[in-house]
Order: C-alpha cells, then sequence, then structure tokens
C-alpha cells in the first residue's frame, strides 16, 4: 500500500521534471536532473521508464509527421527533374550569349584603342600649337627687330630689344634658337651704340654750323606766338634740324636722316637702360654749350627751368620721413616684446580663436579640430607685431602717394622701407631682446617659435603690398621682402643665447658640488647637487621638444660636452692637492648618474649612444683609477685600439699624484705593512712612466 502511494506520488513529479528539461535552458538541466537522484531511491528506474514512454511518443509524432509530408517531397522531387532539362537549355543559352558578348566585346575594345591613341595623337598636336604660338610672337618680334635694324630704326630696335628680354625669352628660354638670340643681342646693341654715337656727332656739328640762324628765326617765331611754350615748341623743331628753310636757305640733314627723326619722336618716352646714361650726358653737354653761345634769355623770364632739383629734395625728405618712421616703430616694438608674456596664446572659445586668426595668417587644421580650450603655438607679440608692420607700411604710403610716382616706382618704395623695418629695426630689436639678462630659456624657446612664425607671414606681407599698389610680384623690379634673412639671424643668435645660458645655469649647479676629496668611502648614492642639474636638464629639456628637433639636439649634446668638460675641470683644479680613492668612487657614481641620463634619451633624434659619448673621457678615465689597471693603459698606449685611448699622460698623471699625495698623509705608518708599501711603489713607479711618456710628447712636439 505504500509503494502503490509512493508510485502514485513520484509520478506527476517525473513529468514535471520532463518538462523542465524539455522547456528550459541547457545550462539548467544539472539541477533538474540532481533532483531525480535525490529522491526516492527507485525514482531514477521510473523516471528512465517514463523517459524512455516519452521518447517513443515523440517518434511516432515524428513519424506521423514524416508520413504527412512524404508526398510533398516525392512531389518536388518530381518538379526539379522535370525543371533539370529546361536548366540545361538555359545553359546553353547563357554560355552561347556569353561568347557573343565577348566576341562583340573585342571589337569594342579594339576601336577604344584606336579612340586612344586619336586621342593622344589630338593632345600632342595640341600641345605642339600651343608651343608653337608661344614661340610665334618670338620669332615675328626677332624678325621684326631684324627688320628695324636694316631700316636703321634704332631707338625702335632697343625697345623690341628689351620687350624681348623681359617678356618675350623668358617664356621659351627652354629653347635652343632662344639662347642663340640671347647670345646675339648684345652685339646687336654694341652695334647701335656706335652708330647712334656717330649720328648724334654728326648732328650736334650741324646744329652747331647753323645755330646763329636758328636762332634768329626762334627768336622771329616767338615774337608771333601768344604764350611761350608755343613758341618754346617751335624753337625746338627748328632747332632739332627738320626740313625748314632759313632766309631762304634750307639746313642740310644727313644721310641718317631717318633714324635721328624717328629718335626725337619718341623722345618723351621711356627711357633706354644701358648705355642711355652715357648719351644723355654727351648730349646735354654739347647742348649746354650751345645753349651759352646762342641763347640769352631775358632777365625777366619765370618758366623753363627744370624741377628735378626740387623732385630730389622730396626724395631727400621721404628719406628723412623714413628713418623718423624707424624711429618710432623702434620704440613701438620695444613696448610689444616688454608687455610680452613669452607664453602660447589661450582660447577658450570660437571668438577669441576667430579673434587672433584676424589679426594674424595663422593656419594650421590640426589645432582647428582641437576642442576649446586650446593653446596658439605663438604668443601675443606675433600678431601685435604683424598689425604694427602694417601701420608702418600704411604710413609710409601717405607720402609716398604725393610724390606723383608711377605705381611700380611707389611698390618699390613701400618693398625698400618694409625691408628696412624688417633688417633694421625689428631685427634690431630682436638681438636687443635675446641678449636681455632677464629672458630666460623658456623665454629663448617662445622667441625662436615666434620668429618661425614671423617669418612666415611675409608671404602674407608682400601679397598685402601687392593688393595696396596692385603691382604683381611676378614682375621682374619688383623688391622682395629680406624677412627670411631677419628671422633666421635672429634665431641663429637665440640658439646661441640658449647654449650660453645652458651652460651657465650648469655652472650654476656645479659651483654647489661639496666634495669631501679625502673620504675614505664613498656615499653610497650621487651628490645632491648633480641629482638637482639632471632634474632641471630633464624638466628643461621637456620645454625644448617644441623647438625644430635640430636646436634640440645641438642644444642637448653641447649641455652634455659642457658639463663632462666642468667635471674633468674639477678633477684637474690646480687648488686640489689631494683625492683619495674614496672621492673617486664617489666621483664615478656621479659620472654614472650623467651616462645614465644621457642614455635615457632626453631629446630624441640621437643614434646610438652618440650623447654618451660626451662622457667617454671621464669614463675611461675613471675606469683605468677604478681598476688600476696601469700595465694595460701603458702597454696599449698609442694603439687605435687601445681600451684608455681618450685617456691623456698629463690628464692620468695630475690625477694620480694627488692621488699618491693623499696616500702618503694617510698612511705615515703605512711603511710597516707590506700591502701598502707595495702600492706606494707601483703609484710611484707609474708616475714615473706617466712623467717620461708626458716628456717624450713634449720633446716630439
Amino acid at each position: 500500500m505504500a509503494e502503490s502511494s509512493e508510485g502514485l506520488g513520484t509520478v506527476p513529479e517525473h513529468e514535471r521534471i520532463l518538462q523542465e528539461i524539455q522547456s528550459t535552458d541547457t545550462a539548467c538541466v544539472g539541477p533538474t536532473l540532481r533532483s531525480v537522484y535525490d529522491d526516492q531511491p527507485n525514482a531514477h528506474k521510473k523516471f528512465m521508464e517514463k523517459l524512455d514512454a516519452c521518447i517513443r511518443n515523440h517518434d511516432k509524432e515524428i513519424e506521423k509527421m514524416c508520413n504527412f509530408h512524404h508526398q510533398g517531397f516525392v512531389d518536388a522531387i518530381t518538379e526539379l527533374l522535370k525543371v533539370r532539362t529546361d536548366a540545361e537549355k538555359l545553359k546553353v543559352q547563357v554560355t552561347d550569349t556569353n561568347r557573343r558578348f565577348q566576341d562583340a566585346g573585342k571589337e569594342v575594345i579594339g576601336h577604344t584603342e584606336d579612340i586612344i591613341r586619336c586621342r593622344i595623337q589630338q593632345r600632342n598636336i595640341t600641345t605642339v600649337v600651343e608651343k608653337l604660338q608661344l614661340c610665334l610672337p618670338v620669332l615675328e618680334m626677332y624678325s621684326k627687330l631684324k627688320e628695324q635694324m636694316s631700316t636703321k630704326r634704332y631707338y625702335s630696335a632697343l625697345k623690341t630689344m628689351e620687350q624681348l628680354e623681359n617678356v618675350y625669352f623668358p617664356r621659351v628660354s627652354q629653347y635652343r634658337f632662344c639662347q642663340l638670340m640671347i647670345e646675339n643681342l648684345p652685339k646687336l646693341r654694341e652695334d647701335i651704340k656706335e652708330i647712334s654715337m656717330s649720328d648724334l656727332k654728326d648732328f650736334l656739328e650741324s646744329i652747331r654750323k647753323h645755330s646763329d640762324k636758328i636762332g634768329e628765326t626762334a627768336m622771329k617765331q616767338a615774337q608771333h606766338q601768344k604764350t611761350f611754350s608755343v613758341s618754346l615748341q617751335k624753337q625746338n623743331d627748328v632747332k632739332f634740324g627738320k626740313n625748314r628753310y632759313i632766309n631762304n636757305y634750307r639746313i642740310p640733314e644727313e644721310k641718317n636722316e631717318v633714324v635721328l627723326k624717328q629718335a626725337l619722336e619718341e623722345e618723351d618716352e621711356n627711357e633706354e637702360e644701358g648705355d642711355e646714361e652715357t648719351f644723355e650726358n654727351y648730349y646735354r653737354k654739347q647742348r649746354k654749350k650751345q645753349a651759352r653761345l646762342v641763347l640769352q634769355p631775358q632777365s625777366s623770364m619765370g618758366y623753363g627751368f627744370p624741377v628735378n632739383r626740387l623732385f630730389d629734395l622730396l626724395f631727400e625728405i621721404r628719406d628723412q620721413y623714413n628713418e623718423t618712421l624707424l624711429k618710432k616703430w623702434t620704440g613701438v616694438f620695444r613696448d610689444i616684446f616688454e608687455e610680452d608674456n613669452y607664453s602660447p596664446i589661450p582660447i577658450v572659445n570660437e571668438e577669441e580663436y576667430k579673434s587672433v586668426i584676424s589679426k594674424f595668417p595663422f593656419q594650421d587644421p590640426d589645432l582647428e579640430k582641437q576642442p576649446f580650450p586650446k593653446k596658439f603655438p605663438m604668443s601675443q607679440s606675433v600678431p601685435h607685431i604683424y598689425i604694427q608692420v602694417k601701420e608702418f607700411i600704411y604710413a609710409s604710403l601717405k607720402f609716398s602717394e604725393s610724390l606723383h610716382r608711377s605705381s611700380t616706382e611707389i611698390d618699390d618704395m613701400l618693398r625698400k622701407s618694409t625691408n628696412l623695418l624688417l633688417t633694421r629695426t625689428l631685427s634690431g630689436c630682436l638681438l636687443n631682446l635675446i641678449r636681455k639678462p632677464h629672458i630666460g630659456l623658456t623665454e629663448l624657446v617662445q622667441i625662436i617659435i615666434n620668429t618661425t612664425h614671423l617669418e612666415q607671414a611675409c608671404k602674407y606681407l608682400e601679397d598685402f603690398i601687392t593688393n595696396i599698389t596692385n603691382i604683381s610680384q611676378e614682375t621682374v623690379h619688383t623688391t622682395r621682402l629680406y624677412g627670411l634673412s631677419t628671422f633666421k639671424d635672429a634665431r641663429h643668435a637665440a640658439e646661441g643665447e640658449i647654449y650660453t645660458k645652458l651652460n651657465q645655469k650648469i655652472d650654476e649647479f656645479v659651483q654647489l658640488a661639496d666634495y669631501d676629496w679625502t673620504m675614505s668611502e664613498p656615499d653610497g648614492r650621487a651628490s645632491g647637487y648633480l641629482m638637482d642639474l639632471i632634474n632641471f636638464l630633464r624638466s628643461i629639456f621637456q620645454v625644448f621638444t617644441h623647438l625644430p628637433g635640430k636646436v634640440a639636439q645641438t642644444a642637448c649634446m653641447s649641455a652634455c660636452q659642457h658639463l663632462s668638460t666642468s667635471l674633468m675641470r674639477m678633477l684637474l683644479d690646480s687648488e686640489l692637492k689631494q683625492i683619495s680613492m674614496g672621492a673617486v668612487q664617489q666621483f664615478n657614481l656621479d659620472v654614472i648618474q650623467c651616462e645614465l641620463f644621457a642614455s635615457s634619451e632626453p631629446v630624441p633624434g640621437f643614434q646610438g649612444d652618440t650623447l654618451q659619448l660626451a662622457f667617454i673621457d671621464l669614463r675611461q678615465l675613471l675606469d683605468l683609477f677604478m681598476v688600476w689597471d696601469w700595465s694595460t693603459y701603458l702597454a696599449d698606449y698609442g694603439q687605435p685600439a687601445s681600451k684608455y685611448l681618450r685617456v691623456n699622460p698629463n690628464t692620468a698623471l695630475i690625477l694620480l699624484e694627488k692621488m699618491k699625495d693623499t696616500s702618503k698623509k694617510n698612511n705615515i705608518f703605512a711603511q710597516f705593512r707590506k700591502n701598502d708599501r707595495d702600492k706606494q711603489k707601483l703609484i710611484e713607479t707609474v708616475v714615473k712612466q706617466l712623467r717620461s711618456l708626458v716628456n717624450g710628447m713634449s720633446q716630439h712636439t
């Protein structure tokens, strides 16, 4: 009765377990199955029976489902077999279509290649046409030059030469025919000079012969004119020998009459450079002589006087005005440098960023992408200086505008004045700033960064002047701004000052050294002054990361070499009379810290152990004294592969004598100990050998 009640109670439990196994995740099956074993003793067997019954039920259901869908599966297979024939036909059709496409594509490819060749030929033809169009004006102008030379129109020929040299030849200078033309121009110009001088002399001689009749006619004509300018014009016409009759006498003209007429007609044009000054001076000199003989001007005359002296005076005033501006801007630049904090410009929002950009042309895509707050690399003085340079250009322009000069001359004046501002005023202010005592290493680094950005801004200043004068920078006679040399010199001066101040700082730390040169044992750690110096160098070289790599590397190498030299000088100081072995060991600990600093790559870019070589002299000297390897040193001295190649015998002798004196002082009773006596003898022997070696070197020298 108990068993039947037990079985009745177990069956529902087994059904619940089966339902959980079928419905829950596989990860939770373990605890469910464990409950079967935790139940009554026969529960496992009954559970298995229940499980088998459940499996059989599922199998029956699967079989029913398969029987139900079997006919559909058979029908699907039958349909696939029917489609098989159509698929094979489709495959044949696709293959045939692909073949026909391939055949058609070959023809298209052939036509395409023909088109490409035609396009290349067309492009080559276009290029040839462009080059010919570029060369044709040159050939036409040169042909025109030859024609002018043959017809003796020399002045026009000179103007044509000028156009060829300044306009046409630069376009085709790469061609050989152009070089031949260029080489031929000096000879043509020299021929023109000789012929023109001869014609000028003949012309002046002809004028001199008939000057009295010319003057008589000129005075008569002047009386019949309303204004003196008209009479003066006619007087000039008569003077220069045009075909006029004076008292029924015709003034003869020489065989080169056509040349002279052409020259006189073009007299008001721009003057030719080169030998023109020679002709002009000769002509003026001869005409002045003739004027003294022919013309007797009236005392009441207030016209016809040259105004060149007035313009010369104005130009002198302009130069003085520019000098005054330069002096004024010297104070402006000095004030800007005094007010600068020599720190990167901080910006906290877009408005401040745009404000700086509006004052100074700065472009950096990386900085634009950075979130606010951020910093410009230059300090506040850079945009202020840029603004003041533009103000100087405006001030210089105000005076030049009133001189009635051409745009090209005004452009040249502005550029020359700006060059003086950059190369003399700004450069001088920068150099004075760099040499000021209160300017430290951080400020010098910022000055180098500032000059780099000011140098880059010079091209914008050139564009600024171009926009004012409308004279392109490609013009042949346009003066360039010398910002490159100005700021490069300032950077070199700042770099040199960095090296000097860095070495001075090292000297200040070294002066704090307080060695006990007679100590018997080292402290076991590096000296405090040296660790402070190394920490300072690490921090300052971190600031140098903003400098160009070459500058930072040079500064680091210079600092290490100076530190090595200072330490060596400390050992060899003549006032230091005695050094103990313990002091040498303590000194060696300090040098080890220097070498560790050099090997830590405080400035990136050094190759291998380049920086550590700055301490190689100290290292070999200390190694020699630490291991007391005098036999090796003396035996290998002078050999390229010597272990102590960098140890100078005189240096070793000085240091060893200081140690010898210490050994004598500290070992008054050492003569009673055999080891001390042997060491003392060894020192004396090495000292003698070193002295002999040093004396031999001096005699050889």
